[in-house]
Order: C-alpha cells, then sequence, then structure tokens
C-alpha cells in the first residue's frame, strides 16, 4: 500500500514539474521536491523499491531544473 501511495505522490509531483518547467515558474520545483520526497519517505516504508526510485527521479529532474534556473527562475 506504500509503494501505490509513493507512486501517486510521484506521478502528481511528475505533472506539477511540467508545469515548473515553464520560465518564471522554477520556484515551484521547490515545493515538487518536497511533494516527492513525501513521496520516497512512503517508498522506504514499503516492501518493493519502485515507488521511492519513481520519487527520487523526479526530485532529482526538479533539482537540475532549479540548478540550471539558478534556484528560483
Amino acid at each position: 500500500m506504500a509503494n501505490i501511495i509513493a507512486i501517486l505522490l510521484g506521478l502528481i509531483a511528475l505533472i506539477l514539474a511540467f508545469i515548473g518547467f515553464i520560465p518564471l515558474l522554477g520556484w515551484l520545483n521547490w515545493f515538487i521536491i518536497l511533494i516527492a520526497g513525501v513521496g520516497a519517505v512512503f517508498g522506504l516504508i514499503s516492501e518493493k523499491n519502485g515507488g521511492r526510485n519513481f520519487c527520487l527521479v523526479v526530485m532529482a529532474i526538479c533539482a537540475l531544473r532549479l540548478w540550471i534556473g539558478g534556484g528560483i527562475i
């Protein structure tokens, strides 16, 4: 059950990440990293690794976007 919650939180974060790629909306990625982080915690509780890994990939994508934009833009 925790793996399903992690995957759902990862999907929500991924959908929001597409919005965060629009210029001047990069600040949204900080919020997305928090959502994916909560999903990764649920993935840690789970017996399977799929949800945790998916959330970590979403977090990495958003962190890369923040790094490219200088942290805010």
